[in-house]
This record gives structure tokens, C-alpha cells and sequence, in this order.
């Protein structure tokens, strides 16, 4: 179902979120790419802005702030999962060998938020609700639909995620070498191995927008700006592509295969 009314459980994708460079510069663009709508933010939240599609909450945008004598963080997507209790999810994490990168945090009455890496080096976020659940529409032109790990290491990724959320990973039954995610026996996502990116790619997790065209899609984001890094390409969960926003963040899009 595109409109997502009930909580995420414990370790799905539940939000992803972009910090800027120029946050402006990125509502625009995603704006004319994705029809999504959105303002900065209180500055009590710094600013953040979550952007709506058709009034419903799709992704955040904020801008990029580094702590002073700190190097400015890379620009990209980050992919949140779902967690009923985040300081707990955070002990899990740590005695899994991951390392934590913003310690749990109340985002006023939204709910709580803490990033971290795993052992590979793949960053992600964990949000705990309150008042907000996470992305409020899925599987549709210009919302969220896949989140992916790229790892170096699959056994290593099965006992870190299963020991910190619960997450199984499982081969796709038709795929070489290639993963699912699945929370509770439902699929939320996939994993491949880093080996499939260019040379010196880091672990990390990539967004996954569905659109109802890869190929004018792909022609649209050149034109504001962006950049094609796997041009589109046919496979069995559809045609997809792989692109950078005009200030470097890498993102996929994809129109799935009719179910």
C-alpha cells in the first residue's frame, strides 16, 4: 500500500533523510524532480524540512552542520530503521561492534533519532517514534521504495543486524549474489556486495525512489544539474538507475516490475 498508516516495526526502513550543503538548492531540485513539497523547518529542529508528496511526509532535507573543528560530513542519503526503544537499539549496536556516530536523542515530541555505523562502516539511523512514525507514503512515483546495503562482508552483516534489530538476511531465491532483508518473514529491503561498485566505494546504504519513467527521469535530473552513475538498466525487479543530486548525493531510482 502507498500510504503507510501503521508504526514500522522494529528494524525496518522507516525514513531516510539528506543534510545539504545548500538545503534551498536541494528543495528545489527535488521539488521539480519528485513533486515533492517542503520548507525549512523551526530552528529548534535546525531547520530540518520534511517534504511532503500529494501532503504526505516522503524525506527530510536539512543542512549540512559539522561541529566546529570537524570535517564537513559527506553528502548522502541516510537510511533510518525503525526501533520501539532507541537507547536499547544504541546497547545493541555497540555490543554488536558497531560504533556510534550521534547518540540517542530526543527530537522534541517527534520521537527519538541516533545514527551509527556498523562493522563495515556503513551508516545508517535508527528512529524511535512518538508523534511521528517516519515516511507516510511508499512504493510509488516520487516516494521511497528500497533500501539497500552495500557490504563487504554478508555473514558479518547477518550477525550484526539480527544481533542489533532482529533482521534476518537471506539469499533472493533467482539472484546471484543478492540478498533480502526481512523483518518478521516480510522483505524490507536487500544487500549486495560493495565488490559491484566502483573501486573505493565505502559500506554504505542506498535510497531507492520509485518513478513512473527511469530514462525521462534520468534525462531531467542531467538537465538541473545531477549527475547519471549507472545509466538505466534493465533487471528483474524492474529498470533503475543510479544518479547524484547536483551536490554529490548518490541516490537509485527505479519503476518496478508489475507484481
Amino acid at each position: 500500500m502507498p500510504d503507510v498508516t501503521t508504526p514500522y516495526p522494529t528494524g525496518t526502513p522507516c525514513w531516510v533523510d539528506l543534510m545539504a550543503k545548500d538545503q534551498q538548492a536541494a528543495l528545489d531540485f527535488y521539488r521539480d524532480l519528485f513533486g515533492w513539497q517542503g520548507t525549512p523547518g523551526p530552528a529548534e529542529f535546525g531547520g530540518y524540512a520534511v517534504c511532503e508528496l500529494n501532503g504526505r511526509a516522503a524525506a527530510g532535507i536539512g543542512p549540512a552542520m559539522a561541529p566546529e573543528g570537524m570535517p564537513e560530513p559527506p553528502i548522502v542519503w541516510t537510511s533510518y530503521l525503525a526501533s520501539t526503544d532507541a537507547q536499547a537499539t544504541q546497547d545493541a549496536i555497540v555490543a554488536a561492534g558497531g560504533t556510534l556516530l550521534v547518540p540517542a536523542m530526543d527530537v522534541g515530541n517527534l520521537g527519538r533519532m541516533l545514527v551509527a555505523a556498523d562493522p563495515q562502516g556503513a551508516v545508517f539511523g535508527v528512529w524511535q517514534p512518538g508523534e511521528f512514525s517516519g515516511a507516510q507514503v511508499a512504493n510509488e512515483a516520487g516516494a521511497l521504495t528500497w533500501n539497500e546495503l552495500h557490504t563487504t562482508d554478508v555473514p558479518a552483516a547477518t550477525a550484526f543486524y539480527g544481533e542489533a534489530f532482529g533482521i534476518e538476511i537471506e539469499p533472493l531465491d533467482g539472484a546471484d549474489s543478492y540478498w533480502e532483508l526481512r523483518v518478521g518473514g516480510r522483505t524490507v529491503g536487500g544487500v549486495t556486495l560493495l565488490a559491484n561498485d566502483p573501486p573505493g566505494t565505502p559500506a554504505h546504504w542506498l535510497t531507492y525512489f520509485a518513478v513512473d519513467d527511469v530514462d525521462s527521469t534520468v534525462d531531467a535530473l542531467v538537465k538541473r544539474g545531477g549527475t547519471v552513475l549507472a545509466p538505466p538498466f534493465d533487471m528483474m525487479a524492474g529498470r533503475m538507475a543510479v544518479v547524484a543530486d547536483p551536490q554529490g548525493a548518490p541516490f537509485a531510482m527505479i519503476k518496478p516490475q508489475p507484481l
